[in-house]
């Protein structure tokens, strides 16, 4: 590889600012959302900054405990093969929990022709977003984020919940936007807003959210879908070392309690012309209240038409799938409406200038960068065909949702595969790949004999 005297300069601007690091953590998401990656030395900066490394391929293709799965490429059948990997410019920052001072930098996978890797989440996302940024469009996003907070000091696996005044017992009832409960966890709060600013990571507001210890952390807009997808699973991270940090365990599955709401992943997508306009409130008219947009309206279309197919990306694990209940406050039909918290897709309160959709489908476990992925294609597919996305959900209308997205795993793996539209957009080969190692996960999983088993048959039968 060529040299790179910018990302040197970054590496030596970090130091400067941040003291001279003893070790780097080189990092990539892999299919799960997962970061994979290794630790260098000092020694080893310079050589990486310059002319890159070579890294395991197949990391980036793994199951969620880390398996290799047969038949699918740069794995144990054709001999877990290297590849070439780059730095990402602008990507370098400290490690603030670190003991000692320590940096951060994402790199990306080369394929053998020289272009960017198939398998790498972030070669995913760039194609899906290439036709939406034709014609000099930026597409502009933001990433919602929910999680619980778990009690690190017991054994008892149970909702860290703020206390009612002079017990220990726990508060009852779900205490929804309780501002004290961030009193709670102040210091917790704390080192995530110092860290996501040392790691240029743009966290807005936090919320107390619908269960006792569930919280929501907003990240900002940004014109960059890929550096949002970056900034989602530097968080996740960052979250996590500071529950380790204060006794807590950051607990970011889709449904970690069965009578407590799931965790989401929420995106916001905006698009803006070259002329700066917001895309989807121009038209023939211009509409940013309802009825909207024909842009709008098709994008949504979009969206709303591939949410069968796409289910597998926004819920890619066993435990994904109890979140997908029509009672418990979770997207599982393709609906949208206008301040709406039940719909699919909502279109939150905004004007000309800002108007948005959000994608609510997605729980908290899902890759950040295949969601951001599927949402793009839904909306450019939406768009190029012109979808009508049926009659809206009016503001404050009361519905009772009906399962019309797959509930089951292997339902969602089936609707996956059979998709004609997807490889299109995310890539043949990542699409087939994808279902094979989540199909080969879903058999694992289901082979297990749980507790429940004995819990249910073991007497009865």
């Amino acid at each position: 590889m060529a040299k790179n005297p910018s990302l040197q300069a970054e590496l030596r601007a970090a130091q400067k600012q941040f003291g001279t690091f003893d070790s780097m953590d080189l990092l990539i998401p892999d299919l799960n959302g997962i970061l994979k990656g290794k630790r260098i030395r000092a020694g080893d900066f310079e050589k990486a900054c310059e002319g890159g490394f070579v890294f395991c391929a197949g990391a980036t293709l793994l199951t969620g405990l880390g398996d290799v799965v047969s038949g699918v490429p740069y794995g144990a059948d054709d001999g877990d093969p290297d590849l070439p990997a780059r730095l990402v410019p602008g990507s370098i920052v400290p490690v603030p929990w670190s003991k000692k001072a320590m940096g951060q930098a994402f790199f990306r996978m080369i394929a053998e022709d020289g272009g960017n890797f198939f398998g790498d989440p972030r070669t995913v996302l760039e194609n899906a977003l290439a036709p939406l940024r034709a014609g000099g469009k930026k597409v502009v996003v933001a990433t919602e984020l929910e999680f619980y907070l778990l009690d690190g000091k017991t054994e008892e696996v149970r909702i860290g919940a703020p206390k009612i005044p002079g017990t220990n017992r726990p508060q009852p009832g779900t205490q929804v936007y309780h501002p004290d409960d961030l009193f709670e966890v102040e210091g917790f709060l704390d080192d995530v807003y110092d860290w996501c600013a040392a790691q240029k990571v743009p966290a807005e507001a936090a919320i107390s959210e619908y269960s006792p210890g569930q919280f929501e952390i907003n990240l900002h807009h940004v014109d960059d879908p890929v550096l949002a997808c970056d900034h989602a699973v530097m968080l996740k991270r960052i979250v996590k070392a500071a529950a380790r940090k204060h006794g807590l365990i950051a607990c970011f599955m889709a449904k970690p309690f069965e009578e407590d709401a799931g965790s989401g992943l929420h995106i916001h997508m905006s698009i803006v012309d070259k002329n700066g306009q917001n895309y989807f409130s121009q038209g023939k008219e211009k509409m940013a209240l309802p009825p909207f947009s024909a842009r709008l309206r098709h994008a949504v279309g979009g969206l709303l038409k591939l949410m069968p197919e796409t289910t597998l990306i926004c819920a890619p694990n066993a435990n994904s799938y109890r979140r997908l209940r029509p009672d418990m406050f979770a997207p599982v039909e393709p609906n949208w409406g206008v301040n709406h918290r039940v719909v699919s897709v909502r279109i939150p309160e905004s004007d000309e200038k800002n108007l948005r959709l959000e994608h609510r489908v997605a729980g908290a476990d899902a890759n950040p960068y295949l969601v951001m992925a599927a949402v793009a294609a839904g909306v450019h597919y939406g768009i190029k065909n012109k979808i009508d996305p049926g009659k809206m959900v009016e503001q404050g209308a009361e519905i009772v949702p009906k399962l019309k997205i797959p509930n089951r795993w292997e339902a969602a793996i089936d609707k996956f595969q059979r998709s004609k539209v997807l490889p299109g957009y995310l890539g043949e080969d990542y699409c087939r790949y994808y279902a094979m190692v989540r199909r080969y996960e879903a058999e694992q999983y289901h082979n297990k004999i749980a507790q429940q088993d004995f819990d249910w048959y073991l007497r009865a039968v």
